[in-house]
């Protein structure tokens, strides 16, 4: 998985050059990807455009179009994203019953496992392995946090 978790990255830098908080996902089925994303929360003005549901997105347009069952596919893909997802994609995640989920850093203010345990919540248990190149997704978001984020309201924006 070491492979997907690069690709994750190269989304994660997008979505930073992007101006985003920089989180990347893949989603990944028999062996490829099959979805990709980036964080395009400040572009849309939406917080719900979060990486994994870029990808949640592309999935579902991808079955609709192809007429073939989200559920089924859903139960047989792999999430590859560098930050632990928060409570409202891992809840996403967890209700879609993915196979697993890979993460890097772990998102200790908004951790669909780390702060809340959604699994518990959802009732839907599914293997989530953390960690994997933690240090390298941990220092793009540190970057990132050094600069101001462009979408914050005034008052929310670091005073230097």
């Amino acid at each position: 998985m070491a492979a997907f978790m690069e690709e994750a990255l190269v989304e994660a830098r997008r979505a930073r050059d992007a101006g985003e908080v920089p989180v990347g996902c893949v989603f990944v089925h028999g062996g490829k990807v099959v979805a990709r994303g980036g964080n395009e929360v400040n572009v849309h003005r939406n917080a719900t455009r979060h990486a994994e549901f870029i990808c949640i997105d592309a999935i579902l347009a991808s079955c609709r179009e192809r007429r073939l069952p989200a559920r089924q596919l859903f139960s047989e893909i792999t999430v590859v994203v560098t930050v632990e997802p928060c409570i409202m994609c891992s809840a996403a995640l967890h209700t879609l019953g993915v196979k697993e989920i890979i993460y890097g850093c772990e998102n200790d203010r908004f951790g669909g496992k780390t702060v809340v345990d959604v699994a518990a919540v959802v009732g839907q248990r599914i293997q989530i392995t953390g960690g994997v190149r933690a240090d390298e997704a941990m220092a793009l978001l540190k970057e990132f946090y050094k600069g101001d984020n462009p979408a914050a309201p005034p008052q929310a924006k670091k005073k230097k």
